[in-house]
């Protein structure tokens, strides 16, 4: 582990502070899971989740490192978390050439995508990456404290995506009068989602 840490410290004494900070998690619904299950058998085996996951690991960083989605990579790291079965990775990746502000919208979004244009994208975003409901709508639920919500939704509207704000970005979430409708979902990006088919959270570093 002290090794590792070591290893994170150099990347960013090298090359700075990383561009893209991608979490994900595993899904039991995966189709390589469920097919799996036997006819009425609804609890799966924990090494099949295992095995799943980290192949689905395996792809996402073959996507990024070597397909170069968001361009040529210089270095990346991950860290997995392992709790009981729900499996969370956070996935650091430095680019050769740092991301620029006109970039960011056609990397990172936060809005929900045309089911007109793409219903598969729409499916998959509306089933896994939606906060909530919390607030007025949910009061017990596990974001809220104090009576409000912990991670500030929903989200404020905004046309353009705003960069250096308390050291992070606010996304572009356009209301529906303007062509969006994203209030009230997570930061990600439609490349990983329809990699992952689950929850995928992106966000700017």
């Amino acid at each position: 582990m002290q090794e590792y840490i070591q290893d994170a410290l150099t990347f960013v004494r090298e090359y700075g502070r990383p561009c893209l900070f991608i979490t994900f998690t595993c899904n039991p619904k995966w189709p390589e899971i469920t097919s799996l299950l036997l006819p009425g058998q609804m609890q799966y085996i924990a090494m099949t989740l295992q095995r799943v996951f980290r192949q689905k690991l395996k792809s996402l960083i073959s996507f990024i490192t070597k397909s170069h989605v968001f361009g040529p990579t210089r270095c990346w790291m991950y860290s997995v978390e392992w709790q009981s079965e729900d499996y969370l990775i956070h996935i650091l990746v430095w680019f050769i050439d740092k991301i620029r502000p006109e970039e960011i919208d056609s990397i990172i979004s936060a809005e929900i995508p045309d089911p007109s244009t793409d219903q598969l994208l729409f499916d998959i975003v509306t089933t896994n990456m939606i906060h909530g409901p919390c607030g007025t709508l949910n009061s017990s639920s596990p974001c809220m404290a104090d009576g409000k919500c912990t991670k500030n939704f929903p989200k404020d509207f905004t046309n353009d995506t705003v960069t250096n704000v308390d050291g992070y970005p606010i996304y572009r979430r356009r209301n529906p009068e303007n062509g969006g409708q994203s209030f009230i979902k997570i930061s990600s990006t439609q490349t990983l989602i329809l990699t992952i088919v689950g929850w995928c959270h992106i966000r700017l570093c």
